[in-house]
Formats: structure tokens, sequence, C-alpha cells
């Protein structure tokens, strides 16, 4: 059920990962390429993949070519949202693929792109309708984001918080279902795209939206999809059973799975956002669940060939 592995979200995002402490990106460099070789260790057949990255930006991917972490994964991966937080117009988005493709030749999936329904749910039908236009067929997976508002209630998953002003709250409105449930009229656009569109659901730890959205995206038609598992989650009390459930929730479609966010104890400093302290310990986070949840093909479980008679 698993496509792709993800290492890390949106790394050169400081919302996601400290450039305060790794102002080289050296850091992750390493830890990427420890992933990358972790993953291919448990099943070498697995895309491997670049954190998706926002913003796109053609001299991080050069950064990472330096280090070596593109000769250690599959693709790269990129994020834009034009209308709401990017300072380019949605018409750009060939142009920025074409960036990305002028520094590598490895696939480039656009794995987040959607537009909030802050200002207007009619913007969102119309952002979804030109963003189709735009890249399908242009990108092996477009994944739209997301399935679900969210709830305001929970926290965005960025440093700045109220500081950004609207900016923050616009991280509440990306769904094609609001927060109750009940369908945006983008929905309906939606219906015009799947198969070949995906979509993004990152699910809380025991998010009780997991079997309705399950629902959903099968209603929809959606095939694929991107969610994550959280390094930091696995040391909650009951973390594997609730990895067991999602994942199992989620066997129906083609998954790419993102690895990502430090655990407090386990940082430099006591943030998601943090280096690890001891860069093979995500590694090994990320082999343990490709071993649970995609393991590869060994000699002891390859079909038996029986011989043909003579």
């Amino acid at each position: 059920m698993i496509e792709a592995a993800m290492i890390w979200n949106e790394p050169n995002n400081k919302s996601h990962w400290d450039p305060e402490l790794d102002p080289d990106w050296s850091r992750f460099a390493r830890m990427a390429v420890l992933s990358a070789d972790a993953i291919a260790s448990e099943n070498p057949a697995l895309t491997k993949m670049l954190g998706g990255i926002s913003p796109i930006d053609p001299g991080f991917i050069t950064r990472m070519k330096e280090f070596g972490v593109l000769d250690h994964v599959d693709a790269v991966a990129v994020h834009g949202f034009p209308l709401d937080w990017n300072l380019w117009q949605i018409q750009e988005w060939p142009q920025k693929i074409g960036e990305i493709a002028t520094v590598t030749d490895l696939p480039i999936w656009v794995s987040e792109v959607g537009v909030s329904t802050f200002g207007a749910e009619e913007i969102q039908v119309w952002g979804l309708k030109r963003t189709a236009e735009l890249l399908l067929g242009n990108a092996p997976r477009i994944q739209w984001y997301s399935l679900y508002d969210l709830p305001r209630e929970w926290e965005a998953t960025t440093r700045h918080r109220e500081a950004e002003g609207s900016s923050y709250y616009r991280h509440f409105h990306m769904g094609l279902l609001r927060q109750d449930g009940t369908p945006k009229p983008a929905l309906e656009e939606f219906l015009r795209y799947t198969p070949a569109m995906g979509l993004v659901q990152w699910f809380h730890f025991e998010d009780p939206r997991l079997d309705d959205a399950v629902a959903w995206m099968k209603r929809l038609g959606v095939t694929n999809m991107r969610t994550g598992l959280s390094w930091a989650d696995s040391f909650r009390p009951n973390a594997l059973d609730w990895f067991d459930r999602q994942m199992e929730a989620l066997a129906a479609f083609d998954v790419t799975v993102t690895f990502c966010f430090t655990p407090e104890h386990r940082g430099m400093m006591p943030h998601h956002t943090s280096p690890p302290l001891v860069p093979e310990e995500f590694a090994e986070f990320c082999a343990t669940m490709i071993r649970r949840y995609a393991p590869g093909m060994t000699s002891a479980s390859l079909p038996t060939q029986r011989a043909s008679a003579a």
C-alpha cells in the first residue's frame, strides 16, 4: 500500500526545519542520506523521496545535490500555494516545475497544492480548476491539500502562529470538507479530476476523522494519497496501535508516507523542527516503519516456481 516514502516535510521551511540550528542544511542532508539508505535496505523497490520543498527553490535542490542527497533518492517534490502564501501567481506553475527540472533529472512530484476558502469558497473552486489545467499530465503525482479543514481548536504546524496574521488562519480553511464534514463547492469540481489527482490528509494522533476520511476518498474515486507517520508520535503510549490502525485503514490506496517531526527529547532543541541529536535514530524509525508496513521481498518470501513437466 505504500508506494513512496518521503523523508521529512518542507525541509527548507522554517516551520518544519530550524535554519538557526542547521544554517547550511548539512545536518539535514546527512539525516536524509542515512534515512534513504535505511529505507532502501528494507525495501529496495520503494520510491524514496526528498521531502517536498516550500518555497520552490532550485537553490535548495542544488545544495542537496552538492551534499550527495540526490544520489540516494528516486524523486523530489514541490509544494505550492500561490493563492495563499507564495509570492508568485498561479499561472507560473509550469515555470516553477521547470526551475527544478533545470537542476535535477529526477522526477518532480507536486505532493501538496491547494487553495484556502479563507476569503471565499468560490476562490477554491476556481483555483482547483486552474491548478488541474496547469499541472495534470505534467508531473507523476498531483496531490491536493487537503480533504478536511483543520479543526479550529487545533494548532497549525507553523513557527509563527498568530504573528502571521491572515496567513496563519488560512491553514484552517484548506479542506474540500468543512470541519463538520459538510462539503464545500470545490468537492464537486474535485470529482472531475480523480483518479489523476490525489489527496493529502494529515492525521493527528488517534484522529477521529480517519474512517470518515477513508470513506470520502473512496467515494471520490481517489486512488493515491499522502499522509504522515510522526517520529515524535512514536514515543506516545500505544503509538504502534494507532499507526497500525491508520495504515490498515489506508490499505486501499497508493500511499506516500511522510516521515518527520523530531521528538522534543531527541532534538538539539526541544522542538519538532530541530535536527535530531543522533540522525541515525530517525533513519532507524524510517526503517522500522517500512519493515512494518512495506517490507521488501526477500529470497525466503519469493514464491517457489514449480518445475514444468518434461
